[in-house]
């Protein structure tokens, strides 16, 4: 497998332009992300991943991890790679300073882990979930508890997870059965039984972490059924003693590890709560207003799932470009010359190579674009807030697309050898799969936009932002038109459309909302770099911007008929003549 560069140059330009890290940087909040600051914690952490996660990608993947009587086990050099991340703080980046993080932007935790993902994307999920639970407890958890869990989560000293998924309670959460009885008398008089059990819980046994705080969705006795009668609790893997130290081991275990495609470095664990009757939690927030808190983290995931499609698209992306620089193969097509050159030579490779790059560099600008937006909401601005909802489902969806489709085109440059295990190519795309499917499958976040974000602020935030990209995109007249043309469905949409309608069209509507969005973006860096800004930058990055331009915009553009078509044609035969 290739080793892992850090695209350092391209993320400072995205985070300098989309994100906009030096207008953050002249607010109070954000005062201390200065340049320097920002250019140390981008090199810092891409050297960090290259040298400690990306040698571990392979190993993760062909060995995997393994339950031996009832502990995951990990290979060799995890725990200490993951030590070193602790130590060196990679962990508290955005996290509050009240409870040991460092307060910095969001859209520099989105760069920590877009390095560590990309040399190690299942490496990567342990911090990931870590990051919502902090978030989730944050916002909805009490002093006492965030007293009692934050500082250790901040750290990375503790990781977190959230299990929300049953065998019958699938997307629809609001069918989990997992029980919590409350406690009226004994050691933990108030608080609750926990008994269940979750499945897909990512990372939910390991031993990196001293303990491991588990966010469980479960109902309390006479809860209203569906998703309004759910309850949110915390449940430690360690008991946590009054002065912080661990106590016994809390009635729980890992049943099982999922036998997966990719991401096999990554324990995706059968929980068992409550086996002996003794499995106690903490209510967090208010009774029955669980999915509420859950959401706070699945948003935070939400994005830093669209990462992952980055992450991979980039790793993907530098393996085909060392291949197709190093694969000699015949001579360039109508040369005179029948010496046979390397395969980046000729055209139908050139077109995937400059494919791959355009559409992990447009990921990477919406990425950083919404991250920006992420911040400006947290500082009160609820214009950007707003603009931020509607860029999640697309960054998520569109991303992580993205993601699958660069792994698969990395593959086909490889030939017949992305087909064969030995060369790496094939782990980029196995282990991209799943980011279409988990936090939310792309349907549904395709159905998110054209309903709950389709209205928001009255469907005035959605049109805003398809008017600004139109109106800044004057000098790009494929752009604009695509503006333009989301506008008209989203009009359509809103005006005209069934629900089922607008569920029909959903998926196609998002990839052409996300291209407009990345195509605006990139658009941003071609001018800045045009203007003096990343030198290095100045050969490449018009290129790449003027192929999105060129050919992935008119693609997206095409898609307005699949958008606007409309539900009849899926039912047009009954479920019966489908099956046969």
């Amino acid at each position: 497998m290739t080793p892992f560069t850090p695209p350092t140059a391209d993320q400072l330009l995205a985070i300098r332009v989309n994100a906009g890290i030096d207008e953050l940087a002249a607010t109070g909040r954000f005062a201390h992300a200065e340049p320097d600051l920002v250019e140390a914690i981008v090199g810092g952490v891409g050297q960090f991943a290259a040298g400690e996660f990306a040698p571990l990608n392979r190993t993760g993947d062909k060995e995997g991890a393994k339950l031996e009587n009832g502990r995951v086990r990990l290979p060799d050099g995890f725990e200490a790679a993951y030590k070193a991340y602790v130590e060196q703080g990679w962990n508290t980046i955005a996290s509050p300073q009240a409870h040991g993080g460092q307060g910095l932007p969001f859209t520099l935790a989105c760069n920590v882990l877009e390095n560590l993902g990309a040399a190690n994307m299942a490496f990567t999920l342990l911090p990931m979930l870590s990051v919502g639970a902090i978030e989730a407890l944050e916002h909805h958890g009490s002093k006492d508890q965030q007293a009692m869990y934050l500082p250790n989560l901040v750290s990375g000293k503790w990781s977190g997870t959230m299990n929300l998924t049953e065998p019958a309670a699938g997307s629809d959460v609001g069918a989990l059965r997992s029980t919590a009885e409350p406690i009226e008398s004994g050691p933990h008089a108030g608080k609750y039984r926990i008994t269940g059990q979750k499945i897909y819980i990512t990372w939910g046994e390991h031993d990196l972490a001293d303990n491991i705080i588990h966010l469980v969705l479960a109902r309390l006795p006479g809860a209203p059924e569906g998703s309004r009668g759910i309850s949110l609790f915390v449940v430690p893997k360690y008991h946590v003693n009054a002065d912080g130290s661990l106590g016994p081991h809390n009635d729980l275990r890992c049943v099982s590890l999922e036998h997966k495609l990719g991401i096999n470095a990554s324990p995706t664990c059968v929980m068992s709560y409550g086996d002996n009757g003794e499995c106690i939690g903490e209510l967090v927030g208010r009774e029955n207003k669980g999915l509420a808190a859950m959401f706070t983290m699945m948003n935070n995931a939400r994005i830093n799932v669209g990462n992952q499609g980055v992450q991979i698209g980039e790793r993907a992306t530098q393996q085909a470009l060392a291949y197709a620089r190093d694969r000699v193969q015949s001579a360039r097509a109508g040369s005179p010359d029948k010496t046979p050159v390397a395969i980046i030579e000729h055209p139908d490779v050139r077109r995937m190579i400059l494919r791959m790059k355009a559409l992990t560099e447009g990921a990477r600008a919406l990425l950083y674009y919404c991250a920006g937006q992420v911040d400006r909401g947290n500082l009160g601005d609820e214009a950007a807030r707003n603009r931020a909802e509607i860029l999640v489902p697309l960054l998520k969806a569109w991303g992580t697309d993205i993601g699958v489709e660069v792994a698969g085109l990395g593959i086909q440059i490889h030939g017949g050898m992305g087909f064969v295990e030995e060369t790496g190519a094939a782990q980029h795309w196995r282990d991209s799969r799943i980011a279409p499917i988990y936090e939310g499958t792309n349907g549904i976040q395709a159905a998110d936009l054209v309903t709950r974000k389709l209205a928001l602020d009255g469907g005035e935030a959605i049109f805003a932002l398809f008017d600004t990209i139109a109106r800044e995109a004057g000098e790009e007249p494929a752009l604009a038109a695509l503006a333009r043309d989301c506008a008209r469905v989203a009009l359509w949409m809103q005006d005209e459309a069934s629900l089922d309608d607008r569920l029909a069209g959903s998926v196609p509507f998002c990839t052409m909302a996300a291209v407009a969005v990345a195509g605006w973006q990139l658009m941003k860096q071609a001018q800045a770099v045009a203007a003096g800004a990343s030198p290095e930058l100045a050969a490449i990055k018009p290129v790449t911007a003027r192929f999105f331009l060129d050919r992935i915009v008119p693609e997206a553009a095409g898609l307005e008929s699949s958008a606007t078509a409309g539900a009849d044609l899926l039912y047009a035969l009954p479920a019966e003549a489908l099956l046969g």
